[in-house]
């Protein structure tokens, strides 16, 4: 039988009606209480780090859950995180960058409805969770949510009160699982080397979704705030031109900052291509402009976070952004449209 540890942060999962309504109340024994059926599956050892809604997680505490597990790494098997729905993607992406070449199961989990109520999701979810963690073929961080196993750098809430809440955007499913059993649908490479563990993240990025005829004036406003900016484009991607420079002589002066600039786009699938048009190609020829591809937005505010504190330059951000990690950037998108040093 195999000793998974249950890591609780709180959520739905752990919440109860209060007079300003629902908060997390349920500590990891009373969620575990809930699940008797765990007993004949794996051993479970539990800890508490916090007991947060998840719209209250921060970096922070995805670098205590990152110090959780490797302090605890070589006594278990596999690890679960129960946590909020609404910031559960990005912890599952930070995860993925703080905790990289992991030949174990880390599992993230949660519930549209508390363990709590008759009707929930939660006991469900937390049991495939732990079934997906004590699972000799998986390796890495992943979410298992309704029945799925998404890929950590893959996953995003896309239904705000459904079941069915995580989808895994522009990559397969792992695996899927149902009546108990786990269906593989990629095959993984369990690692050869050790995990590699990070305790640093740099929280100074920000993500500024274009309207139509919004003013440049506002990346410099965010210049001095930040040392990192993405921005959501339009379609495909691209920065307005309105007849002037104004937009690309904005990213310059973050370019010369040696701040870099991640577009990406606004629409949910198929990622950016800013080699289509115009107003794409201009902006991929400024230096310091990076492009997400089908990264989710996810992964790149991560990522970036992650490259941060150890790369000094352009040159260096630029390449460990291109360089994939637990499937964030498809291999074959990196040998195009790199168009700027």
């Amino acid at each position: 039988m195999k000793n998974i540890l249950l890591i609780a942060t709180g959520g739905t999962i752990a919440s109860r009606p209060s007079s300003g309504g629902l908060t997390p109340q349920l500590l990891a024994q009373d969620i575990l209480r809930c699940v008797p059926s765990l007993e004949g599956l794996c051993h479970v050892d539990a800890l508490q780090p916090m007991n947060i809604d998840s719209t209250n997680m921060s970096p922070d505490c995805w670098l205590r859950l990152a110090q959780c597990v490797r302090e605890h790494y070589d006594a278990y098997d596999g690890f679960v995180i129960t946590h909020g729905t609404d910031t559960m993607a990005y912890t599952a992406s930070a995860l993925s960058y703080l905790i990289q070449r992991s030949a174990k199961p880390i599992v993230l989990t949660g519930s549209q409805k508390s363990i709590y109520v008759q009707d929930t999701d939660a006991r469900r979810n937390l049991y495939d969770a732990f079934l997906a963690a004590q699972d000799d073929a998986l390796c890495g961080v992943f979410v298992v949510f309704d029945g799925h196993v998404i890929c950590g750098t893959r996953a995003r809430k896309t239904r705000t009160k459904s079941m069915n809440a995580f989808s895994s955007i522009d990559y397969p499913d792992i695996a899927l699982l149902q009546d108990g059993r786990i269906l593989h649908y990629i095959h993984m490479e369990k690692p050869q080397t050790p995990p590699a563990f990070y305790d640093r993240l740099n929280p100074r990025v920000f993500v500024l979704r274009l309207i139509p005829g919004m003013n440049p004036a506002v990346l410099r406003l965010l210049l001095d705030a930040f040392d990192a900016l993405v921005i959501e484009s339009f379609g495909v991607g691209g920065l307005p031109c309105y007849e002037q420079e104004d937009f690309l002589c904005a990213v310059a002066a973050w370019s010369a900052a040696g701040k870099p600039i991640v577009i990406t786009t606004q629409v949910p699938h198929e990622g950016s291509d800013l080699m289509v048009y115009e107003v794409g190609a201009r902006a991929a020829s400024t230096p310091g402009v990076l492009e997400a591809h089908t990264m989710t937005v996810e992964s790149v505010v991560t990522k970036l976070m992650w490259i941060l504190p150890q790369a000094h330059d352009l040159a260096h951000i630029k390449a460990l952004f291109y360089t994939p990690i637990a499937h964030d950037l498809l291999r074959f998108e990196t040998c195009a449209h790199e168009s700027n040093d």
